[in-house]
């Protein structure tokens, strides 16, 4: 009982702090392609899978997910984006429940030290990315309202992905990597969010 309490205390607040932090996008005006870059708003997800395992972690990750949705539908207007039914429901799955709810398998080499940490980390957010790339493919692509300013990859809709969703990406993959490094050296941070033992993830 006071594990249980103790990791939904702590899943409570690792949720809180990502959602803080999705807030602060210091980097959204100078992306080439649109995006935003936040700060390591997914890296307190992706700590609280390595401590605790995925199947708490993608518990924490998918309400995450459904804080994201509600976002884009209340700051980016989501539902004015002209999308049809079939277009939106795939955009609310891959751009959000599914790009944001596989961040909870950042704790798959949890117990392989810091190149478990890293690994399990670029693993999840390769997987945001991918999630991200096929609704650019398959969903805004086919809409033909945002090729308008990239006319020099408007016919190759996978480039456009791409670029689009690299933009933004690669730069959270890169951050996220150096902030989960610099937590792993750390003796004391290590130590607080060291993987808790199997006994704790039954």
């Amino acid at each position: 009982m006071k594990n249980t309490t103790k990791m939904l205390v702590e899943g409570a607040m690792m949720l809180a702090l990502a959602i803080v932090l999705s807030l602060i996008t210091p980097f959204q005006k100078i992306l080439p392609f649109g995006g935003s870059i936040t700060l390591v708003s997914m890296l307190p997800i992706c700590l609280f899978s390595i401590k605790y395992g995925i199947g708490k972690g993608l518990g924490v990750s998918f309400v995450f997910s459904l804080f994201q949705l509600a976002q884009g539908i209340i700051k980016e207007g989501l539902f004015g984006w002209g999308l049809t039914a079939g277009m939106l429901v795939a955009c609310i799955l891959f751009d959000y429940i599914i790009a944001y709810t596989v961040l909870g398998l950042a704790g798959l080499f949890r117990q392989k030290g810091l190149g478990g940490w890293i690994g399990g980390v670029v693993f999840a957010l390769l997987l945001r990315f991918i999630s991200h790339f096929i609704s650019g493919v398959y969903v805004f692509a086919s809409t033909g309202k945002i090729w308008d300013d990239l006319d020099f990859i408007a016919d190759n809709k996978y480039i456009y992905s791409a670029a689009y969703n690299g933009a933004y990406m690669v730069p959270e993959i890169v951050l996220t990597v150096i902030v989960t490094v610099i937590l792993f050296k750390i003796p004391q941070m290590r130590k607080l969010i060291a993987p808790e033992t199997k006994e704790a993830d039954s």
